[in-house]
C-alpha cells in the first residue's frame, strides 16, 4: 500500500476529520480511497465510535472487508467486518464495518441517532444508486437534528465539488491527484459493417498475443458475455482462462474471476459494469471497453422497467480504463472513437431520476417526511415518479389516501424488502397460503437466470436441484422466522404460488390473446409477449413476475401459470362487474354487455339490451382500442410528427413526456381522442378526425414548443436554405444537404440537448449521395480528399476547396461566383 496516491493527502484528510463534520474526497481509481483510507482512519483512533463504510455492491463489500482484515493480519469479523442481507461477519470488537445499502438504510430507520457510530463513509458515490442517495439524505438530517458530532465522508472518483454544493455546502473538499499507474488509451471504433463482439474477440486475441498479463473486457450484459466467451474459447491459447463476471453469478464463480490466475497461466475476464469500481482484479494489465451498458429505466406510462443498451458516460469510461492501472502501467482499448467519447455526458443519469420510486416512498413515509423536499438531495426525486410510487403503495394497501403508512405498510417497512413482495407476504399472513408466499418471495429474490416459468424453479428447489438451493432455502427459513410461522417446502403446491403472486402483481395478470401464440394482454391494459414462446403456450392466464420493456415490445421474462378459477374463489375482491358499450363494425351498431373484469381483462361477459345514442363516443373509443390506431386517418404530417416525438422521448427520457407509444395512446383514448369525436357517429367517420391536432393537444403547448427547439424539424445551413431533418425511431437523425452548402461548418449539428449528433448525408451538386458521416470535422480532415478528387472530375464547374472547413458555403458554380 505504500505507493498509493492517497498517502499524499492522508494527513490532510485526518486533520479535516478532526475539525470538520463533512468531507468530500475525490480520488481516481486505484488511489486507495476504498482500502488504505478507511484502514488508516481505523488505526488513527480519531473517530469515537464505529466506522461504517457503505459499498453499493455486495461483491465489493465482501472483498474489501476481507482485504482490510488481511492487512491487519486478522480474520474477518475481528476489527473489520461486513454486513449484507442474509450474511454477516462481525464480532463484539468490530470497529470498521463494510455494509451494503439496504443494511445502512435499516440502521438509520431503526436508530436515526446512529448510537455508537462515529463516522459514515460513502464509497463510490458517483454510481448514484437510489439507496445511496436516500441514505445520504437521511444521514444529513440525522447529523443536523441529532448528531452534530457525526462524521460524514463522501468519496468518489469523478464527482466534482460543485455537484454537492446544495447538500454539503460547508464540507471540506480534498482531492487526491493522479492514478496509481498510467494507462495508455487506444481508440478502435467499430465500423458500420462490423459486429461488436467479433471486433472485440479480435482485439482481445491480438492484445493477449502482444502483451503480458491478463485482460478485462467490459460488455453490456450477460448475453454478450456468453457469446464472446464462445468466440474466445476457439481463438485463445490453452494457457488462458476465460472468466465471466456478473452480478447473478454464484459467489464461487465471482471469486474465480477476481482471484489471481494460476501459476504460468493468464486470464481474460468478461464483465458487466460490476467490475467498474472498488474491485482489484488481480494481474489486469489490459482493458477492452465496448463503451456500452444496459440501463434499467422505469416507464411511468406503463409502470414497467425498460431495459436499454446505451453508451456509457465519460466517468464510466474513466473508471473502466482505471482497472488497467491498479497494479502496474496498463492500456485500455476503447471500441469507439475519441469524438464519440467527447460527445457523451460527463456523468450517467442518477438512478433517482429514472427508477421506480415506490420503495423510496415507503422509506420516506417511515422517516416521517411529508414530501421529499423536506430532505437534502443532490437531485430531488421527480414529483410525477414519486406520486406514481405512492399510488402503487396505496393499491397494495401499504399507504393511506393521505400518504401515511397503514399498519400493513409499517410491517412491510420492517420486512425491508421490495413493496410488492412485502405486501404479498403480509396479505397471506394468517392463511394457508403464507407458506406459498414465502416460497415465491425466496425464489424471486434469488432467481435462476434464463428460467421463464417459475414453476420450473420451484420444482427444482423441491427436488434439491435449484441452482441457488442453499440461498433460497436459507432465505425461506429467514422469512418464516420473521413472520413467525412454520415453513414446510413439501406441503406447497406449485399452483398456489401463482395465486399469491396476484397479491404482489395485480397489474401484471396476463390473459392469452386467443390465436396469437405467445402474446398476452396484461391487467393494466398493456400488451406483452413471452420471452420464449416455446414454453407456457397452453396457459390461458399467467402472472408476470418479471417484465422488461424493450423498444416497443413488453417482454415477459419470468411468469407462472395462473388457475383463474381458483383466483376468483380465493380473492374475489380483485374482480369487478361493469357495464361496457362497444361498436360492432360488422353490423354497424352499438352493443352493450355486462363484463366480469380483472383490471382491463374481461374474464366473462353477458349481452345486455341495446344502449342509447349517448353512449356513441365511448363505443367508438372502444372500437379504436380494439381495432388499433390504424382505423384513424394518418397523413404524412401526423406520421412524421409522431416519429419526431418518439425520438425525443427515447433521447430525452428525463423530460416529462406523455406516453406516445401505440400502447400508451390506445390506453388513454379517453384523454386525447374523445374531445375530437364530437359529431362523429360511425366508425367510417373516424377518418375525419385530425390525428395531428389531437396528438399535439396530448403533448401540450409547452412540450410542443420545447420539441421544436430540442428536435427541430429543419436545419438552416449557411446559405440560408432550410432542409428537413429525418427522424426515425431507433435511428440517428439524418440531414441530406449538398456538400457545398456546408462548407465552413466546423462540426456536425448536435440536437436533443447535445445528446445526438446529426448524421450528414452529403450530396453532390446533382443531389446524389457522396458521403454519410456523423463526424463532419473528421470528414474534412480525412476522406474529403478522395471525394474532392472524384468530384473535381465529375463536376468541374463547381468549387472544391482544399480547406472546406474554412470556405464560404455556396450554391453557385465558379462562373456564377465570378460574374
Amino acid at each position: 500500500m505504500s505507493q498509493l496516491p492517497i498517502i499524499d493527502v492522508l494527513p490532510k484528510l485526518l486533520t479535516a476529520l478532526s475539525q470538520s463534520s463533512q468531507i468530500i474526497l475525490k480520488a481516481p481509481p486505484g488511489a486507495g480511497k476504498s482500502t488504505h483510507f478507511p484502514l488508516s482512519l481505523l488505526e488513527s483512533e480519531i473517530i469515537s465510535g464505529k466506522i461504517i463504510m457503505l459499498e453499493p455492491r455486495r461483491l465489493a463489500a465482501r472483498n474489501i472487508a476481507h482485504y482490510l482484515a488481511s492487512q491487519l493480519n486478522e480474520t474477518i469479523g475481528e476489527r473489520v467486518g461486513y454486513r449484507m442481507r442474509g450474511e454477516q461477519k462481525t464480532g463484539p470488537n468490530t470497529q470498521l464495518e463494510i455494509v451494503t445499502e439496504g443494511v445502512m438504510t435499516r440502521l438509520l430507520q431503526n436508530d436515526p441517532e446512529l448510537t455508537g457510530i462515529g463516522c459514515l463513509i460513502f464509497d463510490e458515490f458517483h454510481e448514484r444508486s437510489l439507496p445511496a442517495d436516500t441514505v445520504l439524505a437521511f444521514s444529513l438530517e440525522s447529523q443536523a437534528v441529532f448528531r452534530d458530532d457525526l462524521k460524514i465522508v463522501v468519496m468518489s472518483a469523478t464527482l466534482e465539488q460543485s455537484e454537492f454544493q446544495q447538500v454539503l455546502p460547508d464540507a471540506t473538499y480534498i482531492e487526491s491527484q493522479g492514478r496509481q499507474f498510467p494507462v495508455d488509451v487506444h481508440y478502435r471504433p467499430v465500423k458500420a459493417n462490423e459486429r461488436l463482439l467479433a471486433v472485440m474477440a479480435n482485439q482481445i486475441q491480438q492484445w493477449m498475443q502482444r502483451e503480458s498479463g491478463s485482460l478485462l473486457a467490459f460488455l453490456p450484459g450477460v448475453g454478450a458475455i456468453r457469446h464472446l466467451q464462445e468466440l474466445l474459447t476457439e481463438r485463445l491459447s490453452s494457457d488462458i482462462d476465460v472468466c465471466p463476471l456478473y452480478g447473478q453469478q454464484s459467489l464461487q464463480a465471482q471469486q474465480r474471476a477476481i482471484a489471481p490466475a494460476a501459476s504460468s497461466r493468464r486470464k481474460v475476464v468478461l464483465a458487466t459494469n460490476i467490475a467498474e469500481t472498488s474491485l482489484t482484479i488481480e494481474d489486469i494489465h489490459m482493458v477492452v471497453d465496448s463503451g456500452l451498458e444496459k440501463v434499467a429505466r422505469f416507464d411511468l406510462r406503463t409502470g414497467m422497467t425498460r431495459l436499454e443498451e446505451v453508451s456509457i458516460a465519460q466517468s464510466s469510461a474513466q473508471q473502466r480504463a482505471g482497472r488497467a492501472g491498479r497494479l502496474a502501467a496498463g492500456l485500455c482499448v476503447r471500441l469507439y472513437s475519441e469524438s464519440h467519447y467527447q460527445q457523451q455526458p460527463s456523468m450517467p443519469v442518477p438512478a433517482i431520476l429514472q427508477s421506480d420510486l415506490s420503495s423510496l416512498a415507503l422509506e420516506l413515509a417511515q422517516w416521517r417526511a411529508a414530501t421529499p423536499h423536506e430532505l437534502a438531495w443532490i437531485n430531488p426525486p421527480p414529483d410525477t415518479a414519486f406520486d406514481y410510487g405512492r399510488a402503487l403503495l396505496r393499491r397494495l394497501g401499504l399507504m393511506t389516501a393521505d400518504n401515511q403508512l397503514t399498519a400493513m405498510g409499517q410491517d412491510a417497512q420492517q420486512l425491508a424488502m421490495e413493496p410488492r413482495i412485502a405486501a404479498m407476504l403480509l396479505k397471506s399472513q394468517g392463511t394457508e397460503l403464507l407458506g406459498s408466499a414465502i416460497a415465491l418471495a425466496a425464489l424471486l429474490e434469488e432467481p435462476e437466470k434464463n428460467t421463464l416459468d417459475m414453476r420450473d424453479s420451484f420444482l427444482r428447489w423441491r427436488d434439491g436441484a435449484h441452482l441457488k438451493q442453499a440461498r433460497v432455502q436459507a432465505r425461506a427459513k429467514q422469512l418464516s422466522a420473521l413472520l413467525e410461522c412454520d415453513f414446510v417446502l413439501a406441503d406447497i403446491e406449485a399452483e398456489s404460488l401463482a395465486v399469491v403472486a396476484c397479491l404482489a402483481f395485480p397489474d401484471r395478470i396476463a390473459q392469452a390473446r386467443g390465436a396469437q401464440e405467445g402474446r398476452f394482454l396484461l391487467s393494466n391494459g398493456h400488451g406483452a409477449e413471452l420471452a420464449n414462446r416455446e414454453y407456457v403456450n397452453e396457459a390461458d392466464y399467467l402472472v408476470a413476475l418479471d417484465v422488461m420493456r424493450l423498444a416497443h415490445v413488453t417482454r415477459l421474462v419470468s411468469v407462472i401459470r395462473l388457475p383463474i378459477e381458483r383466483l376468483t374463489m380465493t380473492y374475489p375482491e380483485l374482480f369487478t362487474l361493469v357495464e361496457s358499450v362497444d361498436w360492432d363494425e360488422q353490423r354497424g351498431k352499438l352493443y352493450a354487455e355486462e363484463q366480469y373484469r380483472l383490471g382491463k381483462l374481461i374474464i366473462d361477459r353477458k349481452r345486455l339490451p341495446e344502449p342509447g345514442q349517448e353512449k356513441m363516443t365511448q363505443a367508438l373509443l372502444n372500437y379504436v382500442a380494439r381495432q388499433g390506431l390504424n382505423v384513424l386517418e394518418w397523413d404524412e404530417q401526423a406520421t412524421t410528427w409522431l416519429s419526431r416525438v418518439r425520438c425525443a422521448i427515447a433521447w430525452l427520457p428525463q423530460e416529462n413526456w406523455p406516453d406516445m407509444s401505440d400502447e400508451g395512446l390506445l390506453a388513454d383514448l379517453d384523454e386525447w381522442l374523445a374531445p375530437y369525436l364530437l359529431g362523429i357517429s360511425s366508425a367510417a367517420q373516424l377518418k375525419r378526425v385530425s390525428v395531428h391536432q389531437a396528438l399535439q393537444a396530448r403533448l401540450g403547448w409547452a412540450l410542443s414548443q420545447s420539441l421544436d427547439h430540442w428536435l427541430p424539424p429543419f436545419h438552416c445551413v449557411s446559405t440560408g436554405h432550410r432542409y428537413p431533418i429525418r427522424y426515425q425511431e431507433g435511428q440517428p437523425p439524418i440531414l441530406s444537404v449538398r456538400i457545398q452548402e456546408v462548407f465552413g461548418e466546423q462540426a456536425s449539428p448536435v440536437i436533443a440537448q447535445g445528446t445526438q449528433t446529426v448524421v450528414m448525408e452529403l450530396l453532390s451538386p446533382a443531389r446524389r449521395p457522396i458521403q454519410i458521416t456523423r463526424d463532419l470535422a473528421g470528414f474534412w480532415q480525412g476522406s474529403y480528399r478522395e471525394v474532392q478528387k472524384e468530384m473535381k472530375g465529375r463536376y468541374p464547374k463547381h468549387i472544391w476547396p482544399d480547406d472546406p472547413a474554412h470556405h464560404v458555403a455556396t450554391t453557385k458554380t465558379k462562373r456564377q461566383l465570378n460574374s
